[in-house]
């Protein structure tokens, strides 16, 4: 690979770093070509300024005078057997991926997309961000009191993109150039363009290079903890049962407005149980002190006891503004029986929503119609109109209808038969070349029945029930599924391998959707395993929009990015989505506090436990 400069060529590997004088040189003849005509600043957002200003208090949904002290026991139904969350191997709590380790720069959560230096005092990029510079914290520290150097950051980066996470994979591939300007100092130049790679890397989790000499990255599992810079440290753990993270008492940024009243319990402990049955009767217990609850109609129901009457536990609702995200039972295309977009199709209209929905939830929450739905970024009912046709209409031989047209999910009477939508379902069967045959069986033309199976986690009791009433429409339909249940080990290895017929998929969003979006929906995790493409999606309409929300440059046209992108999704049909909650229902011990401002991402990453606090009064 070559890299220009104005009077000279100089030959590259893939990726070049370089150190002291020849970083030196290199930094001279591009300021004096004109290249690095921005200055360094506080924060970065993706599209205008950054919200706060250099000399913000704190986040403006943190309690500075938040007080230090206590723990939160929170629960997870499932197990671990590793402590690296960095890598495809192995079962991780994900709490450890937020709160253990730091990255170059720290989100805002009351903001779509905005950053602020954290391990960074700062960041640089010109115009076009095909470059951008960080400039290391003198004070920061990782947790065994070496200091984080440029050497660190360039490890971590490379390691990450090369062996690490596939999560990882795309933006380093995007790097051209990584260059240590000196001990404190890193610049990267990119070779794609992509306006929200510089966000991107502030957001990459810094690692101790030499933690790792002589050790296999890729095989960590129980045996290392690997260090970071961050407020807390895993402090105790037993395999599958549970994580103690202890605070740092000589944790480097306690003092930064970034962190001021934020971490500031002692202790965040993780407990696993088997199932979400024993981790909602822990709760009751006392053993756990938070837990979550997603169905409404438990929220009204399943609370009333002597803790909770005695005020001794307490229900907080909190709102959000974020998207619906997706939730549901997703269909593998990679398998025949679901590569047929008509199959898909009439299994959607065969799951009887209303129905559902009421015996469940007592009807109370709202379904979700899109991918960005309960958003500013969702697509909008019927035909795609002006900047969102625009986009679309390159690629109207490759989409499926609707996607112009507009699409929109089927509606039933609320009643159990859904004998309207079970109509359609078997023409849409019909048209795909399936048919009833004397026996009451759905077959092809040559006799083969219509099987699949439907893979659920054992312990998702209400999955199950949804699936339990799902059976009793598809048995109308000529169509018998295996339902298994298995494991939560299991169950990760089977949906990281594609390897299953029907499951139930999760999928959350955010108002700023961008290179992970390519991860979710790209034709690389068509057979890369381990990425959330799990239909195995490969639409060439997808992949240029999301090319289109990289490189924006207003909002106006980043929303119509989306919205266009929104459309390709849910007219796939790739998913028979269930119900999403406008609100999150958080039920905790009563001397567990938050403050009275909600970030709009509402109970999200760097809410519970990052901004709560412990309160004996």
């Amino acid at each position: 690979m070559k890299t220009g400069i104005p009077g000279i060529v100089v030959e590259m590997r893939p990726i070049f770093f370089a150190r002291r004088g020849l970083g030196r040189t290199l930094a001279a003849l591009i300021l004096a070509s004109g290249f690095a005509s921005a200055e360094p600043q506080h924060g970065i957002a993706m599209y205008g300024e950054p919200a706060l200003p250099p000399d913000f208090v704190s986040l403006p949904y943190a309690n500075p005078r938040a007080p230090k002290g206590g723990r939160i026991v929170t629960g997870e139904v499932g197990g671990f057997d590793s402590l690296n969350p960095h890598i495809l191997k192995g079962r991780v709590p994900w709490q450890l991926r937020f709160l253990a380790y730091e990255s170059l720069m720290g989100r805002n959560w009351d903001e779509p997309f905005s950053l602020y230096g954290l391990l960074a005092e700062s960041v640089e990029t010109g115009p076009a961000r095909d470059w951008v510079e960080f400039t290391l914290r003198p004070e920061a520290r990782f947790s065994d009191g070496s200091p984080v150097t440029a050497e660190d950051v360039l490890w971590s980066f490379e390691t990450l993109g090369t062996i690490g996470h596939r999560r990882y994979a795309d933006a380093w591939e995007k790097i051209a150039t990584a260059e240590a300007l000196d001990d404190r100092r890193v610049r990267f130049t990119f070779n794609t363009p992509d306006r929200e790679l510089p966000l991107i890397l502030g957001l990459r989790p810094i690692l101790k290079k030499a933690q790792w000499e002589g050790r296999d990255f890729t095989a960590s599992g129980l045996d290392v903890i690997p260090i970071s810079t961050a407020p807390y440290v895993i402090d105790d753990f037993e395999p599958g049962r549970f994580v103690s993270l202890r605070r740092d008492p000589d944790y480097w940024g306690r003092d930064l407005p970034f962190r001021r009243g934020t971490h500031n319990f002692d202790e965040i402990r993780m407990e696993f149980f088997g199932d979400a049955t024993a981790m909602a009767e822990a709760f009751k217990a006392g053993v756990i002190s938070a837990i979550r609850e997603t169905s409404a109609a438990k929220w009204d129901s399943n609370y009333d006891f002597p803790a909770m009457r005695e005020g001794k536990m307490v229900k907080s609702v909190i709102p959000h503004q974020r998207p619906s995200g997706l939730q549901g039972l997703v269909m593998n295309t990679r398998r025949p029986a679901f590569s047929d977009w008509r199959v898909r199709d009439a299994l959607i209209h065969a799951f009887n929503f209303e129905f559902i929905n009421q015996t469940l939830t007592g009807g109370a929450e709202p379904r979700i119609t899109s991918y960005f739905s309960n958003s500013v970024l969702g697509m909008r009912a019927g035909p795609a109109e002006g900047r969102v046709r625009e986009l679309l209409e390159p690629f109207a031989d490759t989409l499926l209808p609707g996607a112009l047209e507009g699409y929109a999910l089927p509606v039933s009477d609320g009643r159990p038969a859904n004998r309207k939508n079970l109509r359609l379902a078997f023409k849409r069967l019909e048209e795909a070349g399936w048919r009833v045959a004397r026996d009451g069986v759905l077959r092809n033309a040559q006799g083969t029945p219509f099987s699949f199976e439907i893979l659920l986690n054992q312990g998702a009791t209400e999955h199950q029930q949804i699936v339990d009433l799902y059976l009793d429409a598809l048995t109308r339909l000529g169509i018998a599924p295996r339902v298994t249940m298995i494991d939560n080990a299991q169950y990760q290895e089977r949906t990281r391998g594609y390897d299953f017929d029907m499951a139930f998929y999760a999928r959350g969003a955010s108002l700023s959707p961008g290179n992970e979006q390519r991860f979710y929906w790209g034709r690389e995790g068509v057979t890369q395993p381990g990425t959330p493409n799990w239909m195995g999606m490969d639409s060439p309409a997808a992949e240029a929009l999301i090319d289109r929300l990289l490189n924006s440059t207003t909002q106006e046209d980043f929303t119509a990015a989306a919205r266009a992108l929104d459309r390709v999704l849910a007219a796939g049909r790739y998913v028979i989505p269930i119900w999403h909650a406008p609100v999150s229902r958080i039920a905790h011990d009563a001397r567990l506090k938050y403050p009275d401002r909600i970030p709009i991402y509402g109970d999200w990453i760097g809410f519970q436990p990052d901004v709560w606090w412990y309160e004996e009064k």
